[in-house]
């Protein structure tokens, strides 16, 4: 019996096929769109703290959305920092907001820049199993009191290009306050802590140390016992990081993402990491929120003096007069300078960073001077035969007079512009003569614009090393002392290693 077309059944049928095909038009439809207003996806590019990265990319892979994508970059802090200028990124994402307060005292933006916490991790002391066992583990934990009233193998990342390090200097302080000697013990603390400093943070983790101190995030990666801090350390809290000179429309988006961060915050617990209050775990202990100091530099300026880490931009005078012979030594004036300069590399850490520079007259093109190694840590510079074989390479310049005043002012504002924090930044200048070039600054000059460049919170020095007779100390004392630093004559050249060793320890022992 056929049905008539009046009929429910009917209705009903036509009603469900109308309703399907409306809801895949609608579908249809909202694809078409979706894809008509995403034709050109953007990307998103973050630079991120080398632990929190790949949690951010997996957030990014959860991401449903069709417009646009993120591309993030693991790179350590200092370097990042460092490179912002030149790999122009959307979004920084740094372990602690102590380095977005550096970056910002560097003029890296000139408008003042925050950010949105969008994780935390207590810094502790990581240490291996058999060593918490010394300090009571499992039954106690152990504290840091307990592990530095010793002389522990502790490894510790330079706070000068880490923020690990940097806050651990901050806690440093906080718990040496109560000591009966605060400034001698903390300054003790300090020397316990440079004796195993490294510049890597994989190195930290050497199996022949006793642990390290690291983030709490770090803990079970490398299997290691926390030791937490009483009065607490500074946690880094991975400040997310919109970067002056971002687009509208990149701005946009990476607030997008920073929304999608937060709302997928077990991805980052999962990690490790805990939420930006700090608040703890499963077996993490409640650690209290310490402020940041107001300006870091001066606790790396203390480090720098309890580590004798330094930065060193070496000028050394080529001109004619350096090959005046000395007979006592049988050698020339610019061998014994050689020798001293090829000593004093041994004298500091393998941290310090130092680099050279020759001067004379027209070096390069009307350039009174010229670069002869770039400056980089010692333990660099030791372990090329490069570095070595140039130095003692450098010979004194046929005829060429010695063009001081514009060669200092030079290597002054390279030092300057490239001054770093948690170092002892100095320019050294060895020469053996006044200045000669006519068609160069006058001294009126150049003491001025030192002047002018004078910073008391990043202080750089000038060290004058005079060798022989013909200098004129007092031409050299008034363009050290105009920095704050101090010439040292050497009217016998075969006392030279003598002075340079004499003036950088005078320099170092004002800096403890």
């Amino acid at each position: 019996m056929a049905r008539r077309p009046g009929s429910p059944v009917v209705i009903l049928s036509v009603l469900l096929v109308l309703t399907l095909a409306g809801w895949l038009g609608f579908d249809y439809l909202r694809t078409r769109l979706a894809a008509s207003s995403c034709d050109a996806v953007t990307t998103l590019r973050i630079v991120a703290a080398p632990d929190i990265a790949p949690a951010l990319t997996t957030v990014s892979q959860q991401d449903t959305e069709k417009c646009f994508k993120v591309e993030t970059v693991a790179a350590q802090s200092g370097q990042a920092m460092e490179s912002l200028a030149v790999t122009k990124p959307d979004v920084w994402v740094p372990e602690s907001s102590l380095w977005l307060q550096r970056a910002q005292e560097r003029g890296s933006w000139s408008l003042p820049v925050t950010g949105t916490s969008v994780a935390s991790s207590p810094i502790v002391v990581g240490l291996t199993e058999t060593a918490a066992r010394k300090y009571g583990w499992p039954d106690k934990k152990p504290t840091w009191p307990d592990i530095f009233r010793g002389d522990p193998a502790i490894g510790f990342l330079d706070p000068a290009v880490d923020p690990v390090g940097l806050a651990a200097l901050v806690g440093t302080g906080e718990l040496t306050k109560k000591a009966p000697d605060p400034a001698g013990a903390y300054a003790l603390a300090l020397r316990k802590l440079t004796k195993h400093t490294v510049q890597e943070p994989s190195a930290i983790f050497d199996p022949a140390l006793e642990g390290a101190v690291t983030s709490e995030v770090s803990l079970k990666a490398h299997n290691l016992v926390g030791a937490y801090a009483d009065p607490a350390i500074p946690s880094l809290d991975y400040p997310y990081v919109v970067l002056p000179g971002t687009s509208d429309a990149q701005r946009a988006i990476a607030q997008q993402f920073l929304a999608k961060v937060l709302q997928q915050a077990p991805i980052l617990t999962a990690a490790g990491f805990r939420p930006p209050n700090g608040t703890p775990g499963p077996d993490q202990p409640v650690v209290a929120p310490v402020n940041l100091p107001d300006d870091p530099d001066k606790l790396l300026n203390e480090w720098a003096a309890a580590n004798r880490s330094s930065r060193m931009q070496v000028l050394l005078d080529v001109s004619g007069s350096m090959a005046a012979a000395v007979p006592k030594a049988k050698a020339d004036r610019m061998t014994l300078t050689i020798k001293a300069a090829e000593l004093g590399l041994g004298l500091f850490k393998k941290t310090t960073k130092i680099g050279l520079w020759r001067f004379s007259t027209n070096l390069d093109g009307d350039k009174d001077y010229q670069e002869l190694l770039p400056v980089k840590p010692v333990g660099e510079h030791l372990a090329s035969n490069d570095t070595l074989a140039k130095l003692r390479a450098v010979k004194a310049i046929s005829g060429g007079a010695t063009g001081l005043y514009d060669s200092v002012l030079a290597a002054y504002r390279s030092a300057r512009q490239n001054w770093e924090p948690g170092r002892i930044n100095l320019v050294v200048v060895l020469t053996d003569g006044k200045n000669e070039d006519r068609k160069g600054i006058s001294r009126q000059e150049l003491l001025a614009e030192l002047v002018k460049l004078q910073d008391p919170k990043r202080p750089l020095q000038i060290i004058g090393i005079g060798i022989g007779p013909d200098i004129d100390p007092a031409e050299l004392r008034e363009i050290t002392r105009a920095t704050g630093g101090d010439a040292f004559p050497t009217p016998d050249p075969t006392k030279i290693v003598d002075t340079f060793y004499a003036a950088l320890g005078k320099l170092l022992e004002q800096q403890q």
